[in-house]
């Protein structure tokens, strides 16, 4: 089908993933990014001359991208240098305590049983062994898989997923999970905010979101020269495989005719024709009409009410003092309800905010006596269409983290010229449409699994891949995304009839 043209509008990792997999198998492959660069949320910021990532930073599931370059002859460890991190997270509070987690589980048991007692490192072990039964449970029939329906994903775990599951408690939210779990609120908190890597609340997120321990635990990795390496080698990859990445080329609306996608009109007038369209935005954008008015039909509205969270974040190039960094770090408060409350019920930012740092110079051994490079960020209401936060909340809510970190031991010889404030405004002119929500939809309650729309549209010929699509938000999950959305498509181009579902082959049981 080499004369099957796609237009792939947004270059974000589902955007590359997608064109990549079209590409291989012969199809005409066309990608526009209204950007500078390909990455989407995989950004870096300029701070004193200095890059720093300031999307995501975390690279897990490396399985993923070991399968999608295996299906195009080639290694992806040649590809992308990583290095995996043998500290997962390092976690303080401020009333007391300290805590690391490790890439061995029998490492992170003694920490827990020095920091919390032997019962509740007792408890973190039953913990682990739930949160793989989830994720082997869910990996096939919905991480790889097209968008079950609820009677689909029943018939698709089979007896012992559905037993899982049902020992889990289906309608629990993860906050009353971990409650089983940890007896100290503390281990509570940081298996809590596993939520938040999906931008939801733990006391409404489904408690199936415990499955992320397992993801930590089978890796993560620290990516050599930042997580833009890992969308500079997928542009490249594309472009091997035939496909033309046109950047600064801003998407105004994409065009229907004869009920269906035919192409896409840029600013300033030019049109490409196309046979099929994948767009890799957030599908608010396509139900608020940014798109033109015809997209409005293609995914249903997403309340505002129903958003994820977005951020307000510091890119900061500075010496520290006291606290001794790991890449990734977390800072807790005393009240972890309220900080919830604060987004999603009064929509501010919250007043005790919990503060991720991310310190991309440090590796496992890192110790520097210099400026380096930091990504600090907390959770925001996903309302920067609203206007922009009043200068005096922002301002209370840094005090407030940084004052939090001082607690905790760190220091930040902060100076306002080496710093980038970005907030849910700045994330609501970056991607519009959102509001600032970095997530797509919230994933609250249990039926929050089959809300986000599928890989294909209500417009044929107009396809879905990104975060705010099924499997969801997060680096790998996008990337599965992409996938799922190119193979959606060629099923659909090679269909004689009713197609059966889809799903993606490898898994992080496999040899790939």
């Amino acid at each position: 089908m080499p004369d099957h043209h796609v237009v792939v509008v947004g270059a974000g990792i589902a955007g590359l993933v997608s064109a990549i997999d079209l590409a291989r198998q012969g199809l005409k492959v066309t990608v526009l990014e209204r950007a500078a660069v390909p990455g989407g949320k995989l950004r870096q910021v300029m701070v004193d001359g200095a890059p720093i990532d300031s999307g995501p930073t975390v690279f897990t599931m490396r399985w993923v991208f070991d399968a999608l370059f295996a299906d195009a002859g080639l290694d992806f460890d040649q590809a992308v240098r990583l290095a995996p991190l043998s500290v997962l997270g390092r976690h303080a509070w401020g009333a007391g305590g300290r805590l690391d987690l490790f890439a061995d589980a029998q490492q992170s048991h003694e920490a827990i049983g020095v920091f919390s007692g032997p019962d509740e490192a007792r408890r973190f072990t039953q913990f682990c062994d739930e949160a793989r039964r989830v994720y082997q449970a869910l990996e096939g029939p919905y991480i790889r898989s097209t968008r079950p329906d609820v009677l689909g994903l029943s018939g698709d775990l089979g007896l012992g997923g559905i037993a899982t599951l049902t020992r889990l408690g289906p309608f629990r939210d993860l906050w009353r999970a971990l409650a089983r779990h940890f007896h100290d609120p503390r281990l509570q908190q940081l298996f809590g905010r596993y939520a938040t890597y999906c931008g939801s609340s733990p006391f409404e997120a489904p408690a199936t979101l415990m499955l992320v321990a397992q993801v930590e635990m089978q890796g993560v990795w620290a990516v050599e020269s930042g997580m833009i390496e890992l969308a500079r080698a997928l542009a490249r990859l594309a472009q091997q495989l035939g496909a033309t990445i046109r950047c600064a080329a801003h998407c105004d609306s994409i065009v229907i005719e004869g009920g269906r996608a035919r192409g896409v009109v840029l600013t300033g007038g030019e049109r490409i024709d196309a046979d099929s369209v994948v767009f890799n935005g957030d599908v608010g954008a396509l139900a608020a009409g940014r798109l033109g008015e015809a997209t409005t039909r293609a995914t249903p509205v997403v309340p505002k009410a129903a958003r994820s969270l977005s951020a307000l974040t510091w890119s900061i190039r500075a010496r520290t003092r006291g606290f001794a960094l790991t890449r990734h770090n977390v800072f807790f408060d005393d009240d972890y309800a309220s900080e919830f409350s604060d987004i999603f019920r009064r929509g501010r930012l919250p007043a005790k905010p919990t503060i991720y740092v991310c310190a991309q110079d440090r590796d496992n051994t890192t110790e520097l006596d210099r400026p380096e490079r930091l990504l600090c960020l907390v959770n925001a209401p996903a309302r920067g269409d609203s206007g922009p936060f009043d200068a005096d909340e922002i301002e209370s809510c840094r005090q407030q983290a940084f004052g939090l970190m001082k607690r905790c031991g760190l220091e930040i010889d902060q100076h306002e010229d080496h710093c980038v404030t970005t907030t849910p405004h700045d994330f609501e002119r970056l991607f519009p449409a959102t509001g600032g929500a970095l997530y797509g939809r919230a994933s609250h309650g249990w039926m929050s699994a089959f809300a986000r729309p599928a890989s294909g549209s209500a417009i044929p010929g107009l396809w879905l891949a990104g975060g705010s699509a099924h499997p969801g938000p997060g680096v790998p999950m996008a990337a599965m995304s992409g996938r799922l959305a190119a193979a959606t498509l060629m099923a659909d181009l090679n269909s004689t009839g009713r197609r059966s579902k889809i799903t993606i082959a490898g898994g992080a049981g496999s040899a790939a």
